[in-house]
């Protein structure tokens, strides 16, 4: 029988070569379609994540928690001025919002006035127009300051004072407008305060009547102003009218009996004045500033012997301090400053200040070289000034904020707070800011946990599975013994005990990141028993102790980067665990304590009714952010799971 001829067919003619090239080219792609998937089997890894990017759902909460980790602890960095312990009371429970430095265009090019004590800002034109932005909501009153009473908007408004809570206005007829909060005293005469259902307070100076009845003559009214709560009138001949609470100015009733005023000023608690020989501030019995200062930080000296034959010509007051205006045109101050304050400016030889306005923390002033400058505290950009001043003639103030005019009336600029994307608390602190603040907080205690936990939970776990037997048994006595322990009782005693120790906050929050880890390594070590229990028994460990390779070598070196994938998966999902079992303590108030912020602090924070109910920017985004990273942490831990063990995929 003849030998079979098993050599290839040559092709000839033009159809056999195009035969044999598409056979060719076949022949090719499945070699490399071979050699793909030899390299899918050969690269668990490769697989893994082509497989873990298939899962969108996964991949989408993988970004939104690479995006929370960015923001919680790259966005401290571009906060230089937050402090956890800032407070502001005339900033306090403030709704989200940007609106808070936004004049209306009506009234841009045709400013007569602007004036600002709290949330919101009031301008008027001079048309007689009466304007409100920022935020007018008035806490849990009811009252909206935006809502400007018919009878106002009627009138032709003369002049125009915004405190706290409340709006001030006198007609060009000389008649005085007021709206807002009332329930203080703020604009009622005693008779309007009785008819509104309220008993008489002794507390609260009331609207003098003669004033309802007869009102004002508006040529002669020097100066209209509000603070908080409380309001003035100070007429050319020295006559004072002060009306409002009294609890909040310790020094209210001597101005109500006080000698004839040729200036007067609200700082936060007190009432300040300018009288007799203008050689002092008058602010009654308890002398409060008769120390002055140069410089906002420099040393106090006796005013009368800084004075020397200067005499004070006008006063302007911030929340804490007082600007004296001297009659050589120098300014000195009198109260308390920050000591990171935004210095005063060194004026030029031949530059003086023409006008000075103070808001809630901050002054501007304006020099006859029509230059700008402000000082004071910054931590809300007050001092910021903007660049494109040119052509400003006067300033008007707002609580944080400076307005720019022209000498046409007209809108130059304008800098300070614009507003608060999350509102603020209680204590009129950031919301945002300390969410960011906090969330790093929360993150940090997490992770330290887990890495605690993690080391003795994989050490544990590896020497009770490899070793066995009375090792085994011991070990997993102890981890049953911690097990037993009720984690969050036990956590919350030794916070409380931690509470009456002389410890620092820094020290507190590292015992409590040590009591998260050490309570929490049981369940991990079980995991890591087991896995270390099917893997001793595989051939490589048997070739392993072969070679007379260490015992803690093979437990540690071999068997552990083999169950090293289902340990990570639990790392991820106890990290989230973690996370809010810190949130959980401090909204018990037995974790990190305010004021430095954690998640679950600030909801303690917002846990009545009031905020709950009225303030619900407060509890909301701090909730949603805990939320949405532990639910993302724990969709991309269960998808971990899932691609890295084919068996409980395979189950589902």
């Amino acid at each position: 029988m003849s030998k079979k001829n098993t050599a290839p067919v040559k092709r000839t003619g033009f159809f056999g070569r195009l035969f044999h090239s598409a056979s060719a080219q076949f022949a090719d792609e499945m070699d490399a379609a071979r050699a793909a998937d030899v390299e899918a089997i050969v690269s668990p890894g490769r697989q893994v994540l082509n497989n873990f990017l298939d899962r969108k759902l996964a991949v989408g909460a993988l970004i939104v928690l690479i995006g929370m980790f960015i923001v919680m602890f790259v966005g401290p960095l571009f906060m230089p001025k937050y402090k956890d312990n800032y407070t502001d009371v005339t900033q306090q429970n403030m709704a989200p919002g940007m609106s808070l430095m936004k004049v209306p265009d009506e009234l841009k090019n045709d400013i007569k006035t602007i004036d600002g004590y709290g949330t919101f800002t009031v301008g008027l034109s001079n048309a007689g127009k009466v304007f409100v932005w920022g935020s007018t909501q008035i806490g849990t009153t009811g009252v909206d300051i935006g809502d400007i009473p018919e009878e106002v908007q009627n009138t032709k408004i003369a002049m125009i004072a915004a405190g706290y809570d409340h709006v001030v206005a006198i007609g060009e007829d000389g008649k005085i407008y007021a709206w807002g909060a009332w329930q203080l005293g703020q604009y009622d005469t005693e008779e309007e305060y009785i008819a509104k259902g309220k008993p008489t307070d002794p507390n609260i100076a009331f609207f003098p009547q003669e004033l309802r009845d007869n009102g004002v003559d508006v040529a002669n009214v020097k100066k209209l102003i509000c603070g908080y709560q409380v309001s003035a009138i100070l007429m050319n001949d020295g006559t004072l009218y002060l009306w409002g609470n009294k609890r909040t100015y310790a020094n209210m009733d001597l101005f109500l009996r006080a000698p004839a005023m040729d200036d007067i000023a609200f700082t936060l608690n007190y009432v300040v004045g300018l009288a007799g020989k203008h050689n002092a501030i008058y602010s009654g019995s308890r002398d409060l500033f008769t120390m002055v200062k140069q410089e906002l930080n420099g040393k106090a000296v006796p005013t009368a012997d800084y004075l020397g034959d200067r005499t004070i010509e006008a006063i302007t007051a911030t929340n804490k301090n007082v600007a004296l205006v001297l009659s050589d045109g120098s300014l000195c101050f009198s109260g308390d400053f920050n000591l990171d304050c935004t210095p005063v400016p060194k004026l030029q030889a031949d530059e003086d200040i023409i006008q000075i306005v103070g808001g809630a923390y901050h002054y501007s002033a304006l020099t006859n070289k029509g230059n700008i400058y402000s000082w004071g505290q910054n931590e809300l950009d007050q001092t910021e000034v903007a660049k494109d001043y040119a052509g400003t003639a006067k300033l008007f103030r707002g609580s944080c904020q400076t307005y720019a005019v022209s000498e046409d009336d007209k809108l130059v600029t304008s800098w300070g707070l614009k507003g608060y994307p999350f509102g603020t608390d209680v204590r009129g602190a950031n919301v945002f800011q300390r969410i960011i603040q906090g969330g790093r907080m929360t993150m940090t205690v997490g992770a330290v946990a887990v890495i605690i936990s993690s080391i003795i939970g994989i050490i544990i776990g590896c020497l009770s599975g490899y070793f066995g037997g009375k090792v085994d048994i011991l070990l997993m006595r102890i981890a049953e013994i911690f097990s037993a322990i009720p984690f969050l009782p036990f956590a919350m005693i030794l916070s409380a005990v931690m509470g009456h120790m002389d410890i620092s906050e820094n020290a507190r929050i590292f015992i409590i990141m040590c009591i998260l880890g050490v309570l929490t390594w049981p369940g991990l070590s079980r995991l890591v028993r087991g896995q270390v229990l099917l893997a001793r028994e595989s051939e490589y460990v048997t070739a392993a102790k072969a070679m007379g390779v260490k015992e803690s070598t093979i437990a540690f070196k071999h068997i552990l980067p083999n169950v090293m994938s289902v340990i990570l998966v639990t790392l991820m999902l106890d990290f989230g665990t973690c996370m809010l079992t810190e949130s959980s303590l401090s909204y018990l108030g037995f974790g990190v304590q305010y004021p430095r912020p954690t998640w679950g602090n600030m909801l303690n924070g917002a846990n009545n009714a009031t905020i709950i109910n009225a303030y619900w920017w407060q509890w909301a985004f701090t909730s949603l952010f805990l939320a949405v990273t532990t639910v993302c942490i724990n969709i991309v831990g269960d998808a971990l799971r899932d691609v890295m063990d084919p068996r409980s995929s395979a189950e589902k």
